[in-house]
């Protein structure tokens, strides 16, 4: 079993999902090296050190904590650090440790440079999509039956057209697009749940037959490894993996505040669309979509045509312009609109009395009666002139 593999299984166990300071030690030294360091096995040079300081200074840290102080606050890990029991638990469960070194490894994780995962835990026998052939599609637990229908409608849709839904496992809308995209037929890859804790339990309970569906013909993945608690902040963390993996994360239903709402700023932070399907201007549920949509920070969709359209590849995949019913009046002028309005519909009227109606002179009366009779919208009769039945 290869160094590298196992030294980024033992560091999605010995580091919190979201940590700068093991991410940046990662990054400058490799995983292997990092590791050492981690585990306090061996020191780390002072000019890396003061690289690291000024890097997250650069970029808004607050503080440096310094790594000597990282090194003992991971202390507390090292002693449950078996990265060779946790990659034989997940092949005991037919999953498999996916790393960046892998040719699989998901191409959207790029995007998030030093804050994309060490490796992700894997259960499923398809690859990982690619963020091309991908959406995300979130909302809220406490869902309506009309976020559930919209959900369905576009996760199954989208399946069909090829295109791996992706959400969180989650009650609600995220359940509603596994569900609905697995009730499809075609072939490929057709949903991934990202997990929030180890991937030897089904969480939440309650999703547990969906998940197992999931495992079998699609995947589950997550970043923690077998074993790993589903806690608040991470799955707040975990909502970055399911922007990042995709290349476009649509909100079903959001309330004000909600973990949503968090996926659709992690998208945006890294250059993906995002889009919110519209509520009822009453509906709590949807006040978070409605919030997107007022600050610019989504597009409006309402079919699944529509949300294809923004991953497809450009002039593929539009969708149609939509019909309306065809109203008599359309494309009249004004001064034919006004006359049609003061035509009766039963009995008959004069030039005089349509010019009084209407405001308008006799010839203009007389003139637009002619374009309106060529139209087939009026006609004239023995009491005088009156509109056509429609």
């Amino acid at each position: 079993m290869d160094e590298t593999r196992i030294a980024r299984a033992a560091l999605t166990r010995l580091i919190e999902p979201g940590d700068a300071t093991g991410a940046m030690l990662v990054a400058a030294l490799g995983p292997v090296e990092g590791l050492r360091v981690a585990t306090g096995r061996c020191p780390i040079e002072p000019g890396i050190e003061a690289r690291l300081r000024s890097v997250l200074i650069g970029r808004g840290t607050k503080a440096w904590e310094g790594v000597a102080a990282a090194v003992e606050r991971w202390k507390g890990r090292v002693r449950d650090l078996a990265p060779e029991r946790d990659l034989e638990t997940i092949a005991r469960f037919g999953g498999r440790f996916v790393i960046p070194e892998d040719p699989e490894w998901p191409d959207g994780f790029e995007d998030l440079g030093e804050q994309s995962p060490h490796g992700l835990w894997v259960r499923g026998e398809e690859q990982l999509p690619s963020q091309r052939s991908a959406i995300a599609i979130v909302g809220s637990r406490n869902a309506t039956n009309y976020g559930l229908s919209v959900a369905g409608e576009i996760s199954k849709g989208l399946v069909d057209r090829g295109v791996t839904v992706v959400s969180g496992g989650a009650y609600g809308i995220d359940a509603q697009a596994h569900r609905a995209a697995l009730a499809t037929e075609g072939g490929g890859l057709p949903t991934v749940a990202v997990m929030a804790g180890g991937l030897d339990r089904y969480y939440p309970s309650g999703n547990e037959e969906l998940l197992r569906e999931v495992a079998r013909r699609g995947l589950l993945i997550s970043e923690l490894p077998p074993g790993g608690a589903p806690t608040r902040h991470r799955f707040l963390r975990r909502n970055r993996l399911i922007a990042a993996l995709t290349g476009v994360t649509v909100v079903v239903e959001a309330q004000w505040r909600s973990g949503a709402r968090s996926t659709a700023h992690h998208a945006a932070d890294i250059g993906r669309v995002v889009a919110a399907v519209p509520g009822s201007v009453y509906s709590a549920s949807s006040a978070g979509c409605h919030r997107l949509l007022r600050d610019g920070a989504a597009v409006c969709v309402t079919d699944v045509q529509e949300v294809y359209e923004l991953l497809a590849p450009v002039g593929q995949g539009l969708a149609g312009e939509r019909e309306g019913r065809v109203a008599v009046h359309d494309g009249l002028a004004v001064e034919d609109l006004l006359l049609l309005d003061a035509l009766p519909v039963q009995r008959g009227a004069g030039i005089d009395s349509l010019t009084t109606v209407a405001g308008l002179s006799s010839a203009q009366v007389r003139a637009g009666l002619g374009r309106l009779q060529l139209m087939g919208l009026c006609q004239q009769t023995a009491g005088g002139w009156r509109r056509t039945d429609t």
